[in-house]
Parts: C-alpha cells; sequence; structure tokens
C-alpha cells in the first residue's frame, strides 16, 4: 500500500463534492437504491474517491437487497479497516479506507460463501475502473 493520506478538512472540502464530503468525511449514508453502483455488473475495480486506493474487486460483488453496493471481501489486506460505530442506536462494524479513512460503508456477518461477510458500501465513496 502507497503511504497514508492525511488532510485536513479544507483541503478534503477543495477536491470533494459536498455530498462526496458528507459521506466520506462526515460518516453520512447515502439513500438506498440512489447510487451510482448499486446496479453495475461490469468487471473492474472499485477505488477509494478519496485516494484511488484499491478496495473491492467486481467479482466479489453481489445483489445484498440491501441498496447498496454489497461485496464479500476486500481487495486485499490493504485495503479497509475497521471501527467499532455505536452511533444510530445500534453496534455496527464500520469500514473505511486504511489509506485515508475515509468512511466507506458498514460490514456485517450476513454475506454469502466464502466469507460470510457483506460489506455495504456507499456508491458515492468509490471510483469504478473498468477492465
Amino acid at each position: 500500500m502507497e503511504d497514508e493520506i492525511r488532510k485536513n478538512e479544507s483541503e478534503w472540502k477543495e477536491i470533494l463534492s459536498d455530498e462526496q464530503f458528507d459521506v466520506c468525511r462526515n460518516k453520512s449514508t447515502e439513500i438506498p437504491f440512489s447510487g451510482k453502483y448499486y446496479e453495475t455488473k461490469d468487471k473492474g475495480v472499485y477505488k477509494c474517491i478519496c485516494c484511488n486506493n484499491n478496495l473491492f474487486k467486481s467479482n466479489t460483488k453481489f445483489d445484498s437487497g440491501t441498496g447498496w453496493p454489497s461485496f464479500f471481501e476486500p481487495y486485499n489486506s490493504d485495503s479497509v479497516r475497521f471501527e467499532i460505530d455505536q452511533t444510530a442506536g445500534m453496534t455496527r462494524t464500520e469500514v473505511l479506507c486504511k489509506r485515508c479513512d475515509s468512511h466507506l460503508g458498514h460490514v456485517f456477518d450476513d454475506g454469502p460463501f466464502p466469507s460470510g461477510k457483506r460489506y455495504c458500501i456507499n456508491s458515492i465513496s468509490l471510483e469504478f475502473i473498468k477492465e
């Protein structure tokens, strides 16, 4: 993995749209079924919109019916990291970009084989690079 990226709030605001900033830096969530990658079936790689880190491969994407792009595993061990999220009146596991700490979404234990994980990710935090 390349070096970690650290920017202050004003630097992120210069390079992200208001909606991207709200989700990626303020840990908001896009409306279900509204994201541009929810139904994407093309082959390629999903990268972090903030730092271009490889996050997920298209062959790990599946239709979870939740309204967000879902994956059963990250690109590699340098792709994501986790934090406990106790907002919204529940305890969840937050998924962040390991390189820049961008909020991506959450991971749940109700995914398909082989991992049993469902990485429920905001489209707006991703950039898709088609093969």
